[in-house]
């Protein structure tokens, strides 16, 4: 009896140790970030930011793959499908894992129950930004020039389901304006469509905005958030001309639903640290992207949050990309 309780005891400690040892060496190799979009948006410029940080603090490379299409689904499925022992995971948003559980009917994975979240980076606003050519300087304006004009006007976004999708067929439901949906493959060419005259409007992250605003070639009439962002203080927010109005874009790093506790808490606090250094804030800021350090049960609480609001709205707005 005696020796099978030691037995027992010595398997015990042995599996411990084995853990313990596992958790100490990771990683041993190369980690994969998917990025679910092309490179230049939100996801990828901050990504990679956020991927040299973390990599050196972990000691072995992060490396970067764009997996864009379909709003983030092709990376999402990739990444819901891979081997759960944090080597793989994905640098989600807003649209990849909040609204595309509302917009889509058939995904192959669950945008809840296939991922553990991992760390949140940073939260921002969207804009409504038009080109600086364009005869209006507020939303009102604005919205008074597309019901007036005599031809049919369009808005880009980065994709069906990505947070600027919502965001604008959210404001055309409240403003009442005909605006018609023109998807892009990702937020460059759909910022570059303000910018040619291809549309006359996007409602998207801020980031990729924020240069073309500063230079002058776009302009922001109001940005989604409850409060106005530091970076453009006399750019009004949305909800001062229809209250209630809110969006906000996120990213951040989810893994395969089953990666191992004691990796996700490694990641998740390398993750944070990355988001305390003076370095990361300040180029955070660059982009008006606040720090948003916190634990993975947060993070979880947030993408269950965004499922749940984006599937009431695309109900009652019949919303559907499938």
């Amino acid at each position: 009896m005696m020796l099978n309780r030691i037995s027992t005891l010595a398997i015990t400690f042995s599996l411990v140790a084995a853990g313990t040892s596992a958790l100490a060496a990771y990683p041993e190799r190369p980690i994969t970030w998917v990025i679910p979009s092309p490179p230049g948006d939100g996801s990828d410029s901050i990504g990679r930011l956020m991927a040299d940080k973390v990599g050196n603090a972990l000691g072995q490379t992060i490396v970067i793959q764009n997996k864009p299409g379909a709003g983030g689904v092709i990376g999402s499925e990739a990444v819901a499908n891979a081997r759960p022992d944090g080597y793989t995971m994905i640098v989600g948003n807003a649209g990849s894992h909040g609204i595309n559980a509302a917009i889509y009917s058939k995904l192959r994975y669950d945008v809840v129950k296939s991922f553990q979240p991992v760390g949140l980076f940073c939260t921002t606003a969207n804009v409504l930004a038009v080109n600086s050519d364009l005869p209006v300087n507020n939303v009102k304006e604005f919205v008074a020039y597309v019901k007036n004009s005599k031809t049919s006007l369009n808005y880009s976004s980065g994709g069906i389901g990505s947070s600027a999708h919502l965001s604008a067929e959210l404001f055309k439901s409240l403003a009442d304006v005909p605006l018609v949906h023109i998807p892009y493959r990702g937020a460059t060419p759909a910022v570059q469509a303000v910018l040619s005259n291809e549309v006359v409007t996007m409602i998207g992250n801020l980031p990729p905005w924020l240069s073309q605003i500063r230079s002058g070639k776009a302009k922001a009439l109001a940005v989604t958030t409850k409060e106005r962002v530091p970076e453009l203080p006399d750019v009004p927010t949305l909800a001062e001309t229809y209250p209630g109005f809110e969006t906000v874009a996120w990213f951040g790093v989810l893994a395969p639903a089953g990666t191992p506790p004691d990796i996700v808490a490694r990641v998740n606090s390398e993750i944070n640290k990355a988001l305390a250094s003076p370095e990361i804030q300040e180029r955070l800021k660059a982009v008006s992207c606040a720090p948003a350090a916190g634990s993975p049960e947060a993070f979880a609480e947030r993408v269950r949050g965004d499922v749940s609001r984006w599937k009431k709205l695309a109900q009652e707005k019949n919303i559907k990309a499938d």
